[in-house]
């Protein structure tokens, strides 16, 4: 008969093995699912990138700023020359007309030798005149062939002028599309960092931001400092009556603005034209150090000047500082200052 002996039980310490060997196993496996997935950032982490990515935004948005200036300059001056080709083009018309009757008069009087109409003439004196007035239309023909070349000239000239800026304009605008979709990627980039965040995170930067722009009124410390100047005073006093605005790139006012955009609103109801950009505003007046600075005076931020706001006094700057942000004070050690600008 066959045997039906009960298999061999596995001994305790066999058994305790292989729980250990099976736990192990698991623990590797957890910790290697571990290591694939990225750990989530924390809040302070996400806030230092958003922050990083704000800021070079803001340095593609003073670039978007000058070309979009430059454009606009391209387009005065393209608008200009075509105006000023239209106009030449009827004055060289009117040249041509004229030197068409020049030359059918002169046709219609100078069928016979010259000569041989003075012997004929019955009335010599008579003749004479005429001839004259014959020889005065080939000057003036002449002198008419001549203007024609010169409008000419300048015609194509002016043509080739408008050829190179409207081929400088077709670049820049590119240049704008390029700039702009930079701008909106950083902004995407940032947005995107922020929705790893909870609720609960996004609502607590949120309401940093806010008691940030809220402290930023009235409560500003701003000491007693007196402008240099009273256009720089009327500019910080309208600056000043922008706070709360929000941030927004590209604009100039009067409810939203960017840095350059609000210093050069600013100055404007000062009655100062700035130009747009802070790295041009950079130039618009005498430098001077941080020790030197008056309220109003103009203060520029980071190696490459992409920053720029209005010095409020008491170690206190009055700026448009980022997206998401409003206009507000802010202490000047906040960004790493370069130098200022007193506007003449």
């Amino acid at each position: 008969m066959a045997s039906h002996r009960r298999p061999k039980q596995p001994s305790r310490t066999r058994v305790t093995v292989l729980t250990a060997t099976a736990a192990a196993a698991v623990a590797m496996t957890s910790q290697a699912a571990s290591a694939d997935e990225p750990s989530k950032p924390s809040k302070e982490e996400v806030k230092s990138k958003v922050d990083k990515l704000y800021e070079e935004a803001e340095a593609a948005t003073e670039k978007y700023n000058g070309s979009k200036e430059k454009q606009k300059k391209l387009q005065k001056e393209v608008g200009n020359l075509q105006d000023s080709v239209a106009r030449g083009q009827g004055d060289l018309n009117e040249l041509r007309n004229g030197l068409g009757s020049m030359a059918s008069a002169q046709y219609r009087s100078g069928g016979i030798d010259p000569s041989l109409q003075l012997f004929l003439s019955s009335d010599p004196d008579s003749y004479l005149d005429k001839a004259s007035t014959v020889d005065q239309l080939g000057t003036k023909q002449t002198e008419a062939l001549e203007k024609i070349r010169s409008k000419q000239r300048s015609l194509s000239q002016q043509r080739e002028e408008a050829k190179g800026k409207l081929k400088d304009l077709s670049e820049t605008r590119k240049s704008l599309k390029s700039k702009k979709q930079t701008i909106q990627g950083k902004l995407s980039q940032a947005q995107t960092l922020l929705n790893k965040l909870t609720a609960k995170e996004r609502a607590a930067l949120q309401a940093k931001e806010e008691r940030a722009n809220r402290d930023a009124g009235d409560r500003a410390d701003l000491g007693s400092d007196v402008p240099a100047s009273q256009r720089a005073s009327a500019a910080l006093s309208a600056a000043k009556g922008k706070i709360g605005s929000p941030y927004v790139w590209g604009a100039t006012g009067p409810s939203s603005f960017d840095c350059s955009g609000l210093t050069s609103w600013a100055y404007q109801q000062a009655g100062v034209s700035l130009p747009r950009t802070s790295q041009a505003q950079a130039g618009a007046g005498t430098q001077i150090g941080q020790d030197q600075l008056k309220p109003g005076d103009l203060v520029l931020f980071y190696s490459d000047l992409h920053h720029i706001g209005l010095y409020a006094g008491n170690g206190q700057v009055l700026h448009a500082p980022k997206p998401g942000a409003n206009v507000r004070f802010e202490s000047i050690n906040n960004m790493p200052f370069q130098y200022g600008v007193r506007v003449g």
